[in-house]
C-alpha cells in the first residue's frame, strides 16, 4: 500500500472521518471497518470500537457513528475487503491524517481535495 499525509485542519476546517469516508466513494462503500482509538474523547468512540469488534462494521454503520463535527484523536480506522486490508485512515493527534490505500486512485482523489 502507498500513502499520503495531509493536515487534518485545512484552514479553519477540520477534515472529519465522515468526510473522508464520503470521499472514498464507491471504493469504501463495500468495506468492513475496524476502529482503534487511543484517546476516548467522546462516548461515540466507545461505540465505534464496540461495533468494530469481531468481524467489524459496514461503512454505513461507521458513517452513522461519525456525526458532523466529530473529531478523533489518535485513531486508526482500517477498511477490509474480501481479499484483506485495503485502506488505513490514521488520525494523528488531531492534526494530521495519514492515509494508506491499495488503490492509488483513492490517494490521488484525496490528495486533490486535501493538499499538504
Amino acid at each position: 500500500m502507498k500513502g499520503i499525509t495531509f493536515p487534518a485542519w485545512q484552514g479553519s476546517h477540520y477534515v472529519t472521518l465522515a468526510e473522508l469516508l464520503v470521499r472514498l466513494g464507491s471504493f469504501g462503500l463495500g468495506l468492513t471497518w475496524r476502529v482503534e482509538i487511543d484517546e476516548m474523547v467522546d462516548p461515540r468512540c466507545v461505540e465505534m470500537e464496540r461495533w468494530s469488534a469481531g468481524s467489524g462494521m459496514d461503512t454505513l454503520t461507521l458513517l452513522s457513528l461519525t456525526t458532523p463535527g466529530f473529531q478523533l484523536i489518535d485513531a486508526e480506522v482500517c477498511g477490509f475487503a474480501e481479499d484483506g486490508l485495503v485502506v488505513v485512515l490514521t488520525e494523528v493527534d488531531s492534526s494530521l491524517w495519514d492515509i494508506r490505500a491499495a488503490d492509488e486512485r483513492v490517494l490521488s482523489e484525496l490528495q486533490r481535495h486535501y493538499p499538504g
